[in-house]
């Protein structure tokens, strides 16, 4: 049986690219005023819902049930130079990830629609 993206991923280097995303979206100037109150609670649910996006277990919909990823954005003024931002720290968080090139591609392709589904103003 074919290994899930979250499986071949592991969650040590899944926790790696959460921390490593946050650690740069929180210096981006264009995301960094979309995100309020504490990025511990962020990163601790961003994991749970990558967890699950990926491949493994439902983690985030046992806790939340349905991820309803862009009725939660809506609140947020979300552009596509915003998305554009997201999209790069993605990719840059990705690079630090001790895993091969081939599969940085395919974990990266993972986020390109759904970012775009985000975007609302």
């Amino acid at each position: 049986m074919e290994q899930t993206t979250y499986q071949k991923l592991g969650e040590h280097n899944l926790k790696l690219l959460v921390e490593e995303f946050y650690t740069l979206v929180q210096k981006n100037e264009v995301l960094s005023p979309l995100f309020q109150g504490g990025f511990d609670e962020i990163r601790r649910k961003q994991f749970l819902f990558l967890t699950q996006f990926l491949g493994g277990p439902s983690l985030y919909s046992a806790e939340f049930g349905h991820p309803k990823m862009r009725m939660i954005h809506l609140p947020h003024k979300i552009t596509d130079e915003a998305k554009e931002e997201w999209l790069k720290c993605m990719q840059k968080a990705i690079s630090i990830l001790p895993i091969d090139e081939d599969f940085k591609i395919h974990l990266y392709a993972h986020f390109p629609h759904v970012a775009q589904h985000m975007v609302n103003s």
